[in-house]
């Protein structure tokens, strides 16, 4: 079976349609196509679910359409009627009480760490982790979204060694919380098809640790435009087993 259930479209910011992914998916070969749009970008989520809908109709028979949302979860986002919610923390709230995006841009990495803890990325990926474990013991979601999203600018702007001891111990707390969650973990390509790594969340490191516990993984290409929607799917299926929302 062929699924993604992490898709962006222009209910959010992605590049197109809702039918544009539909059409997409049908013409590589999907069976599933679910849709996520982030939860604090969609200014009416009644439209959004609307046309969800009214997809999941028309295209009957050919694909199955699932309407789900990507949740940031410190909002105090409700699961409402959605087929499903992806658990996610694109936004770090610090000591100081600020709270910035870390994965916007890299200049707003840069200054958001200066401005709320001194510069210092040790404390910054320590919060991170926290805050992670923090969302998945306490809030209702389906899937963790990009469990490790703070790697995604270290390949090109290098600000943290990922063989360090203290990171491995933040990834060991982390992998025993989500185990005990019995939470699905997403291995996500989005940041290949936007060319800032080429490797997935989580890291093989990482995705090692979640498999020993048991953690299961569903495949996601956290697609923003309607040719990444099965990005580099070739190479992480064949590396791991995946369940289905479906």
């Amino acid at each position: 079976m062929i699924s993604n259930f992490h898709t962006h479209t222009t209910f959010c910011d992605g590049a197109g349609t809702a039918e544009q992914m539909v059409v997409s998916a049908i013409e590589k070969g999907f069976d599933v196509l679910g849709f996520s749009s982030h939860s604090d970008m969609v200014k009416d989520l009644d439209a959004y679910k609307a046309e969800i809908r009214r997809l999941a109709a028309k295209y009957e028979g050919k694909i199955r359409i699932l309407c789900g949302i990507e949740a940031e979860y410190d909002t105090g986002f409700k699961r409402g009627d959605f087929d499903y919610v992806i658990g996610s923390t694109h936004y770090i709230t610090a000591p100081d009480g600020g709270r910035f995006a870390f994965d916007a841009t890299h200049d707003g990495l840069l200054n958001g760490v200066r401005d709320h803890f001194g510069g210092d990325f040790v404390a910054f990926l320590h919060a991170y982790f926290a805050q992670e474990r923090e969302m998945v013991e306490k809030y209702d979601c389906d899937v963790i979204g990009h469990l490790d999203l703070v790697r995604k600018f270290n390949t090109k702007f290098p600000y943290f060694d990922e063989s360090a001891d203290w990171y491995r111990e933040e990834l060991v707390k982390t992998a025993d919380v989500v185990a005990a969650s019995g939470r699905l973990v997403e291995v996500n390509t989005g940041a290949i098809s936007r060319g800032w790594m080429d490797d997935a969340y989580p890291s093989a490191e990482f995705r090692a640790l979640l498999r020993e516990r048991g953690v299961k993984f569903i495949l996601s290409s956290d697609s923003h435009a309607p040719d990444t929607l099965d990005c580099a799917f070739d190479r992480f299926s064949a590396a791991e087993s995946y369940v289905t929302l479906a």
